[in-house]
């Protein structure tokens, strides 16, 4: 179908582009911008006036819930409330059950994605066999079934030969290795930063050296290896150094931070809140600083949304003893948002934060509306004010802590290949 984009704001970090001007895509591609292209009907015209276009974001590690866990999430409602979202690609999480670690899972979660109205899917294969951390996955079967990455899905890899043998294999493999930087032993009691407030309301804390003891490790033997890494959701603000260092000794590095961790603190956790725990946790306001401040400068290369659904009873019960993790998607553009309305992210960089350069890390095509580029594009209102709330939230996830709260800036259509797969209705707000 031809499409024409008409009267928005393109933000384009790719070409550097920061100007209305209409958009045409004819099938799966962006065939021009401004001048209509000779010859150009379209069957259908977008009017985006007082909306901002950008390429759509990608995210580089939700869990989806299928398949095993169909009672907190699927993975039809996941990418559709990721369309709704503004993301045109998620990757899959490999702790589902059965775990990603063989080709016939990867493609249950493909044929399970088919005909779902929302974003792609792509899949994080298992680095060890059922991340148990002691065997290795088959990453080259996995690579082949279309994997764009391996990761242990936040579970511990104490064997630091396992590990430094995962990264190896991997590394002659050419895929990317995700990890979640946590030493095993410091943070296995915890369940919220360690600090003032986890000290004043009686909660087991994980202090900020169990990221940066197992980012330590990790770093080392990504060096020993020649491996090329992501570390998942940063949440200490000294990770940034630890991260620098290795990039001047010319290690291949990129690193996430997630929206919560930049819109909230631990300070925010005045009660007990399970809607507030999550892992990494939220940490002191120095380190969500810090790492605003990295991610500005690009030292952190990707916003994600760090989307974690839990149904209502994993979420129930004293703090320490609930599922770790919020749902993410709802509120990742209007947190993205306040914090460029606040002065501490640029528009531009926000944008390549969260298309730009996570579609880089996982290999895709490159994020961008430039002419005869893939059009995955995202619209958004900036200026859109709402409320979140249960009712209207397209995830099965409802955990989340702005749950109630005003929100501004709201995406109206997405496009996935051309197709528009999301496109927000008036009687919805």
């Amino acid at each position: 179908m031809k499409i024409t984009i008409s009267g928005g704001r393109v933000v384009d970090p790719v070409t550097q582009r920061d100007e209305v001007v209409d958009v045409f895509i004819d099938g799966d591609t962006i065939v021009g911008l401004g001048r209509t292209p000779a010859g150009f009907k379209p069957a259908r015209v977008i009017d985006a006036r007082g909306c901002i276009v950008t390429p759509g974001f990608t995210e580089v590690g939700a869990r989806l819930r299928e398949p095993g866990q169909e009672h907190k999430a699927t993975i039809a409602s996941e990418l559709e409330a990721a369309a709704a979202a503004g993301f045109t690609t998620v990757c899959c999480m490999p702790d589902t059950q059965p775990v990603i670690d063989t080709p016939a899972v990867v493609e249950l979660v493909n044929q399970r994605a088919r005909g779902v109205r929302g974003a792609r899917v792509r899949c994080l294969g298992a680095l060890t066999r059922d991340l148990g951390g002691a065997v290795l996955a088959e990453m080259a079967a996995l690579k082949d079934i279309g994997c764009v990455g391996v990761a242990n899905a936040g579970r511990a890899i104490r064997d630091s030969n396992v590990l430094k043998n995962a990264l190896a294999y991997a590394a002659t493999l050419d895929l990317t290795v995700f990890l979640d930087a946590e030493d095993a032993w410091l943070g296995a009691q915890g369940c919220m930063h360690e600090g003032a407030v986890s000290t004043r309301l009686g909660l087991p804390g994980i202090p900020a050296a169990a990221e940066l003891v197992g980012l330590a490790r990790d770093l080392v033997l990504i060096e020993h290896s020649g491996a090329r890494a992501h570390f998942r959701t940063l949440s200490a603000g000294r990770s940034i150094k630890y991260l620098n260092d290795a990039r001047k000794a010319g290690l291949d590095v990129t690193a996430s931070v997630g929206i919560a961790h930049l819109a909230l603190c631990d300070e925010d956790l005045a009660r007990f809140d399970a809607a507030f725990h999550v892992r990494p946790p939220l940490r002191s306001r120095r380190d969500r600083t810090r790492l605003l401040r990295g991610l500005a400068e690009g030292q952190v290369e990707i916003l994600t949304s760090h989307h974690e659904p839990h149904d209502a009873d994993a979420k129930a019960g004293p703090f320490g003893a609930t599922a770790p993790g919020i749902s993410g998607l709802g509120s990742f553009l209007p947190s993205m948002l306040a914090l460029v309305e606040a002065g501490t992210l640029d528009l531009m960089r926000a944008i390549d934060a969260a298309a730009v350069q996570p579609a880089r890390v996982i290999g895709g095509p490159v994020a961008s509306l430039r002419a005869e580029a893939v059009a995955d594009i995202c619209i958004f209102d900036p200026a859109a004010d709402w409320t979140l709330d249960a009712e209207h939230m397209l995830s099965r996830g409802h955990n989340t802590p702005f749950l109630g709260r005003s929100m501004r800036g709201r995406v109206t259509a997405t496009l996935v290949g051309g197709r528009v797969v999301f496109e927000r209705k008036a009687a919805h707000g």
